[in-house]
């Protein structure tokens, strides 16, 4: 008799990236194999309450889950969560990514998919994640991190000068990004960005290419191919990541080949050293014009809709949806 393992869905969560999360959980739900799984789908709502979520997955796609009837509070999640063999948090952004559901699911010693509390932590916080990349001598464009209030307007215009790009040290999906030109755009782009994170990435506008790459642990380190984000926009926020049907992306990205070595070898770097497992989507810059290639960030739960481009990379490589859920449930 084939055991059939009970595989907990955790999606949602108390972060601006709550939506995404719900349309991830959408694409893995469609897409695992029911023959090897037996799936159970819970809910985090804003509150941190957890639901068990039943039948209604068609409000997994308008973000209104929590209207839907039939759904169930758990009074206690750790005797609940007890009863699988392995949890699935596709919980993107704060308190779903950044190590703090790891902590928590480490602490009771439940088996989840994903890296582990610290290699999360490291991948949420992009001032951390800067500093270990800096160490490995892997490019970055120029960048600083101010703490807000506690912030010199005068030393980011003479260090970094502008344009330049503002945004949360924690955070994804491009919430909270802006670009300024001037001093006045700096100091309201800094107080919007605070709303998000009291700590806040500056860095060096730079006309460049946008790559990205996915990292699978399957038995050995895989690198998918590489694609080519061409935004609507100026740059890739979050209107031209989610709302926007103009932004396209290119997959393979036309990029001479030692470029595209090159980003495989600082993605499985990155990876690697911050002590990565399971998945992540590892994000580049290419300034073609000087052929620099510059690291921008590492996503340890990258996005799984249907529009995202870390399934996407996979699939054009031959790994289905079906097979990169079943290798990631395996290797948890």
């Amino acid at each position: 008799m084939v055991y059939i393992k009970k595989v907990l869905l955790l999606f949602g969560g108390n972060s601006s990236e709550h939506y995404i999360s719900c349309l991830s959980a959408k694409t893995i739900i469609e897409n695992i194999d029911q023959t090897k799984y037996d799936l159970t789908v819970v809910g985090i709502d804003n509150n941190s309450h957890f639901y068990i979520f039943n039948d209604e997955l068609s409000y997994l796609d308008k973000g209104t889950w929590k209207e839907a009837e039939n759904i169930h509070l758990i009074s206690n999640i750790i005797n609940y969560i007890a009863q699988f063999d392995i949890v699935f948090p596709i919980t993107h952004g704060n308190y779903g990514e950044d190590g703090k559901l790891q902590g928590f699911l480490d602490f009771f010693n439940f088996k989840y998919v994903g890296s582990k509390t610290l290699a999360s932590a490291i991948g949420m916080n992009k001032s951390i994640a800067k500093m270990i990349f800096n160490y490995l001598n892997i490019p970055q464009v120029p960048h600083l991190t101010i703490e807000y209030p506690k912030y010199s307007i005068k030393k980011i215009i003479k260090e970094i000068g502008f344009p330049l790009i503002v945004k949360p040290a924690n955070g994804g999906s491009s919430i909270g990004i802006s670009k300024v030109n001037n001093k006045n755009e700096l100091i309201n782009a800094i107080e919007e960005t605070s709303s998000y994170d009291n700590v806040i990435i500056i860095e060096k506008f730079i006309i460049a290419r946008e790559l990205e790459c996915s990292v699978l642990e399957n038995k050995k380190l895989v690198v998918s191919s590489i694609g080519e984000i061409v935004p609507i926009s100026e740059f890739y926020d979050y209107s031209a990541k989610y709302e926007s049907k103009e932004s396209k992306l290119l997959i393979p990205a036309k990029l001479p080949k030692g470029v595209n070595n090159t980003i495989k070898k600082y993605a499985k770097l990155a990876f690697n050293n911050i002590n990565g497992k399971g998945y992540a989507r590892v994000d580049f810059f290419y300034d073609e014009v000087n052929n620099k290639i510059y690291l921008n960030e590492i996503n340890t739960i990258p996005g799984f809709t249907n529009i995202s481009m870390f399934p996407q990379l996979l699939t054009f490589d031959t790994i289905s949806l079906s097979e990169i859920i079943t290798i990631l449930i395996e290797n948890a």
